[in-house]
């Protein structure tokens, strides 16, 4: 599709879509090609719509508290696929329990996604690092 092109979804068993709507629209306003593959998706459903759009970025969401379960491995796939440069990004309520959001941060770093965000954060920020990740303007 083009160089803006990014793949978005809520990976696992989390069907948390408003936050979904709200990032997509930011996202097309800011003038990005956006594949929505919406809720309930897996790891091979983001994979496929990456590989099938030619997207240079894909976007996960969830909110559930179960994204380090539903995330495991999913880096080693892209590289399987041969997306081992794709762009990820995470973000939402992605832990359950007390930790720290360092912690929750690192951990999602060490899975493999080159940003993590927190709840509540706004979709300005993800449009602003994605401009400057993909080097666009």
């Amino acid at each position: 599709m083009g160089e803006k092109t990014i793949v978005l979804g809520v990976i696992g068993s989390d069907v948390h879509a408003v936050g979904l709507r709200v990032l997509d629209y930011a996202l097309r306003s800011a003038g990005f090609d956006v594949v929505n593959i919406g809720v309930l998706s897996s790891q091979e459903d983001f994979i496929k719509a990456a590989l099938e759009t030619g997207a240079r970025a894909i976007l996960v969401s969830s909110l559930y508290g179960h994204a380090e379960l539903d995330c495991q491995g999913f880096k080693e796939k892209l590289i399987e696929a041969g997306l081992g440069d794709i762009l990820l990004y995470i973000g939402g309520n992605l832990g359950v329990g007390k930790k720290s959001w360092e912690e929750v941060e690192k951990r999602f770093k060490e899975l493999g996604f080159h940003r993590v965000y927190p709840p509540k954060t706004m979709p300005d920020e993800v449009i602003k690092d994605l401009k400057e990740d993909l080097n666009i303007g």
